[in-house]
């Protein structure tokens, strides 16, 4: 029956046959509205190890993706876009809505061309992707791993840019091009904050685009935040091996930096809020301590 199957699912707990309570996984699935079978195939295929191209298999592999619409004619499409895709698929049935998924989802990362059909479906991955990436955070959290909670994070900034993690930051800003980039590259402009510390004339023959172009990319700049972080570790002088540590951490929008608000997400179905995780651990041992979703708000 259903309790037994949710029981068996590790998202409740039943005791005396009567007591039922939720577990940890149960609470996740519930949070984000979130089928069962998701939360326990994310439990199940999650590991210490994860990489980024398992975060995107597991992701797809959700069932929510089950209904994901397939036509007659799409199989060669799918099958010619994964050709040019940069983590390839395993699994090559292209009848298979979860393989579909992966497609639109890696097309999408790569900006690739679809047909309209193709590009309304993908609207709905991209939907469903951010809360299942959300939800996947906080069962890697759960374990505390902490590389692979990393490279979620990063997936779900990618879905929100469609861009790669090893694309140029600037690729979040409107009408840039690979050439674009390449001439930023190699004037030094590595990110956002070296672009807009340029002078207004060697900034327009950088970037040589239109003036409205160079409003847009103006409006999107100065809508990027600045955040300053700082902590400090309460009582580090006694602090003992086994014993509680209590830091107190300040995070602090610059002065200059608008109020939290949607960000420019252009290839991003909906407006998307801004959004951030606050993490502490250790790099070298692979170990979360401390996670939580945070808003930061401007210097008063």
């Amino acid at each position: 029956n259903t309790l037994a199957d949710l029981e068996q699912s590790k998202m409740i707990s039943i005791e005396n046959d009567m007591d039922v309570g939720p577990l940890n996984l149960g609470m996740i699935a519930s949070y984000y509205y979130i089928k069962y079978t998701t939360i326990e195939l994310f439990a199940s295929s999650l590991t210490a190890s994860t990489k980024l191209k398992g975060i995107v298999e597991i992701l797809c592999a959700a069932t929510e993706y089950d209904s994901l619409p397939l036509r007659q004619h799409e199989e060669s499409t799918l099958q010619q876009l994964a050709k040019h895709l940069p983590q390839k698929i395993e699994k090559t049935n292209y009848t298979d809505p979860h393989v579909k998924a992966n497609v639109l989802l890696q097309s999408h990362f790569s900006r690739s061309p679809l047909p309209p059909e193709m590009s309304a479906d993908k609207a709905l991955v991209l939907l469903d992707a951010i809360r299942l990436i959300q939800a996947i955070v906080d069962v890697i959290s759960s374990s505390g791993w902490l590389t692979p909670a990393l490279a979620a994070m990063e997936l779900s900034q990618m879905v929100v840019q469609a861009v790669w993690d090893r694309d140029s930051v600037l690729m979040q800003l409107p009408h840039f091009t690979k050439d674009t980039i390449q001439r930023c590259q190699q004037a030094g402009v590595e990110n956002i904050f070296d672009l807009m510390e340029l002078e207004d004339d060697k900034r327009a023959d950088l970037l040589k685009m239109t003036p409205s172009e160079v409003i847009d990319v103006a409006r999107v700049c100065n809508k990027y935040p600045n955040i300053d972080l700082s902590f400090e570790v309460v009582n580090a002088d006694s602090i003992t091996a086994n014993s509680p540590v209590v830091i107190t951490i300040q995070l602090e929008r610059d002065a200059d930096s608008p109020e939290p608000g949607p960000v420019s997400a252009p290839h991003y179905p909906k407006e998307k809020d801004e959004g951030w995780w606050l993490v502490i651990g250790d790099p070298k041992k692979n170990q979360l301590t401390c996670i939580k979703r945070v808003t930061v708000q401007r210097k008063q």
